[in-house]
């Protein structure tokens, strides 16, 4: 109709659902530059497949205009993020056999989404939302939860009365985040293997937008409560810039696995991912560490000065955002990245070990 073509520009601007989906046409933007069969030249190409292209895109984003529930600006890269995943394993419906791909640890693709389906649900219960899965024996909310509890080092969650179960069920509430941690992705992978993986995705889908209709994806005030989840006090809303980033990270790896080209997040979401990262490593380094000019080049990168601010800068490192963020993931070492840097060259050293040290995905 007279007028769509500038109403889906404007709404690819604002939805990150459809924006995933419309990068991910890229294959289709090919296409429309080879002929058509028994055609000559790109004119031809484009004519033959412009229809489609056209129609697939207008039916991403009239899919989304129902109904939309407003997000605010950090939760919104964990909808970019769980839109393209979800576009990615969509494309194992018509190869059901490469679920059991190898993707990353000792995961096939549906263990590497069961662990996702683990990993936000410690989100997920922290903000009341019922469990999609039957692993293990501690099912519904964690009774008690409330913003002060801790997924960390402290020890039990705060709030948890006798005869309650904290999250991180199978390892112990005295238990260490990490143990706890690692005892219930185990858990829940082993589980979902017993599924078929159509049920597995479709877990991981109900939790995902699940989080994303709750009132703390949409309000920034209720999303600046701080809780402590996996070891890091931090406001809500950061809270779904991580699952974001390890939504991102794993879509990447499970896109590698299946020599699928995983688009970028979006610049404004890239950006969200890196601003945390860097308040995180700054907090790692701690204040008596010599201080760094961290330059991250790119659309959505910056300029930070990290370690001590009681005395000058001691180096300058140079990144890109992906392979700063990939390092943060633990998805690449020191020794991979290509960087620039000058001054002192141990300081550097610090900073980059630092940021790998942080990679628990």
């Amino acid at each position: 109709m007279p007028g769509d073509d500038a109403r889906v520009h404007g709404h690819l601007h604002d939805c990150a659902p459809c924006a995933a989906e419309a990068r991910r046409l890229r294959e289709t933007v090919r296409l429309l530059d080879e002929p058509a069969p028994g055609g000559t030249g790109r004119g031809a190409g484009r004519k033959a497949n412009a229809g489609m292209a056209r129609g697939r895109l207008m039916a991403a984003a009239r899919a989304a205009r129902p109904g939309q529930v407003p997000l605010a600006a950090h939760a919104a890269p964990y909808a970019g993020a769980v839109a393209c995943l979800d576009a990615l394993l969509r494309e194992l419906d018509r190869a059901p056999a490469r679920w059991g791909t190898p993707v990353v640890h000792d995961w096939d693709v549906q263990g590497t989404v069961a662990h996702l389906v683990a990993a936000d649900e410690v989100l997920a219960e922290r903000l009341g939302l019922a469990p999609v899965t039957e692993a293990g024996t501690g099912l519904g909310p964690v009774p008690g939860a409330r913003p002060e509890g801790g997924f960390g080092p402290e020890g039990p969650e705060a709030g948890t009365g006798p005869g309650e179960l904290p999250t991180g069920r199978a390892a112990g509430a005295g238990a260490p985040w990490e143990a706890r941690w690692a005892a219930r992705t185990n858990e829940v992978v082993a589980y979902e293997h017993t599924r078929p993986p159509a049920e597995t995705r479709e877990a991981w889908r109900t939790q995902a937008h699940g989080l994303l209709a709750l009132p703390e994806a949409g309000d920034e005030q209720l999303a600046a409560m701080a809780t402590t989840l996996m070891g890091l006090r931090l406001p809500v809303a950061d809270h779904y810039v991580i699952r974001a980033f390890e939504t991102w990270v794993h879509t990447r790896d499970i896109g590698r696995a299946l020599g699928r080209t995983v688009p970028p997040p979006l610049p404004t979401h890239l950006q969200r991912f890196l601003g945390l990262a860097v308040r995180i490593l700054d907090l790692a380094l701690g204040p008596d560490a010599r201080p760094v000019l961290l330059s991250v080049e790119g659309e959505a990168g910056g300029d930070w000065v990290l370690g001590s601010d009681a005395e000058p800068i001691a180096a300058e490192l140079v990144l890109e955002a992906t392979d700063f963020l990939l390092l943060v993931g633990g998805r690449q070492s020191p020794d991979e990245i290509a960087r620039g840097q000058a001054g002192d060259a141990a300081a550097s050293q610090r900073l980059l070990e630092t940021a790998t040290s942080l990679a628990w995905l």
